[in-house]
């Protein structure tokens, strides 16, 4: 398969990404397993390949998008991530599900966007310097509108002030645990480590997302 073609993304990466849940192109047909759609997509199949942006898309976005805090960027990384793994796609042996293969990449690609928008980047495991009053203002400007005063969208700014404040391996640990539900061993293969690390990195988030928010309240 040639690298230089492009895969099928039609409306844009960032718009499917939004959406919740898998459409299968064939309505009414049973589910295609993944790791039969990424052999199709490794021959060449841009409908194989559709759908498995169709099925993880969404995930992979809402992932990349804790971890960057911009729009912007996360469109742009998911969209890179995508063109990435259709190029790719015939490297994938499935040793871990397509969707984990789709997150290690967006992980990386991810820290590499955070890495341009800001050269001193902190390294995985230390706390960056940043002030929570000045994230959680941040946070309720981007959540301004007709509902942007509701007590809902205060709570939602504060945990996305919370999670801003994490290092970003208790970051990731915590948004693939908690919004993807992924297991510890599927976590681990993500961020590089070990379920029972995850399970530590885990505990940690959690208990500093709780103190935040208390100080928020």
């Amino acid at each position: 398969m040639s690298s230089d073609t492009s895969p099928p993304l039609p409306g844009g990466v960032e718009r499917r990404a939004h959406g919740r849940g898998t459409r299968e192109l064939d309505h009414g047909a049973a589910p295609i397993p993944d790791d039969v759609l990424a052999r199709q997509a490794a021959l060449g199949d841009k409908t194989a390949f559709s759908q498995l942006v169709s099925r993880h898309g969404a995930a992979l976005y809402r992932y990349v998008s804790r971890l960057l805090h911009d729009t912007h960027d996360a469109q742009d990384c998911v969209q890179e991530v995508m063109l990435s793994a259709w190029r790719n796609i015939a490297s994938f042996r499935g040793s871990s599900s397509v969707r984990t293969w789709l997150l290690v990449m967006g992980r990386h690609e991810a820290q590499k966007i955070a890495r341009q928008r800001q050269p001193h980047f902190p390294q995985s495991g230390s706390r960056p310097a940043i002030d929570f009053d000045d994230v959680v203002a941040d946070m309720r400007n981007r959540h301004s509108g007709p509902e942007g005063d509701t007590l809902e969208a205060e709570l939602l700014a504060a945990l996305d002030a919370s999670l801003s404040l994490l290092p970003e391996r208790q970051r990731s640990v915590w948004v693939l645990r908690e919004i993807e539900h992924l297991s510890y061993t599927e976590i681990a293969t993500v961020v590089g480590t070990t379920p029972t690390a995850v399970r530590g990195l885990l505990q940690r988030a959690r208990t500093a997302i709780a103190t935040s928010m208390e100080e928020w309240r």
